[in-house]
């Protein structure tokens, strides 16, 4: 059985979405990612023991938008909660047994150039259409972008600036501070039905906060979604399970929720 679920705002949470979210019994966190010798990422003690659990009994696959250098901070992963599978930078990279998977690389990277306009144009074009974006732009692997935003822009903005990149074949997401523009072709869905057939195993429970994660939820048989995330928050997906709880207690209660799953299954 696969398990697969996004990790930020889903599973595991930074110093700042902790806070954001509402505050939590930091005796009861574990730290999980470490950058610059400094904690910077958590899970509750109880999250990290169910998932260890999980991890022990069935395939757990981490789907992130996080670059594979990013995800390697987290140390968890390493160690105390081996991984066969693991999808970085949206989809465009499948780590396998540690090592990045060269023919699915190849082929995202391939299906990219074929279907998505450059960065170059698609930000001039934005520029044209007068749109300014009040943060620092980051790039992930040169395969996306990010403006780490000082100031959102209005929701009307938002649906505007997502046309402009849907016509070059790009689209966006909202997930915190970060405005993400991803190009067509790189898909969490893609890569865990790759994974899926390859191992010949269904894909039981997803999880995931962002419209990015929906691209993998929908083909999942149970979806969960915390209640402050952005999916919870936007029209057209449905048929899903919103937590009970907000912030790094949702993320506890999903892993609970997987773990029910594989009993029942047994």
């Amino acid at each position: 059985m696969i398990f697969a679920s996004d990790l930020d705002r889903t599973l595991v949470y930074s110093k700042r979405a902790i806070e954001e979210l509402g505050e939590f019994d930091k005796t009861a966190l574990r730290p999980v990612e470490e950058k610059d010798n400094d904690w910077v990422a958590f899970m509750t003690d109880r999250s990290f023991l169910a998932l260890k659990e999980l991890s022990q009994s069935s395939l757990f696959v981490p789907v992130t938008t996080r670059t594979t250098e990013q995800f390697n901070r987290f140390f968890i992963f390493k160690k105390d909660i081996p991984l066969k599978y693991a999808i970085t930078s949206n989809g465009a990279n499948i780590i396998y047994k540690g090592e990045m998977m060269e023919e699915w690389s190849s082929h995202i990277f391939n299906q990219m150039n074929a279907e998505s306009a450059p960065q170059t144009e698609l930000l001039a074009n934005l520029k044209r259409e007068g749109f300014q974006f009040d943060g620092q732009i980051k790039q992930a692997e040169n395969l996306f972008f990010y403006y780490l935003l000082n100031s959102l822009p209005p929701a009307l903005d938002r649906k505007a600036i997502n046309d402009v990149a849907v016509s070059f074949g790009w689209r966006i997401s909202l997930q915190g501070r970060k405005l993400y523009f991803i190009p067509r072709a790189i898909s969490k869905g893609d890569a865990l039905e790759f994974i899926s057939k390859r191992e010949g195993i269904e894909v039981i429970a997803g999880a995931g906060d962002s419209v990015l994660d929906w691209d993998f939820l929908k083909n999942c048989q149970n979806r969960f979604v915390p209640a402050h995330g952005e999916l919870a928050r936007v029209s057209g997906t449905s048929n899903y399970t919103l937590t009970n709880n907000y912030g790094v207690g949702a993320g506890e209660e999903i892993i609970q929720q997987f773990l029910q799953l594989m009993q029942l299954r047994v």
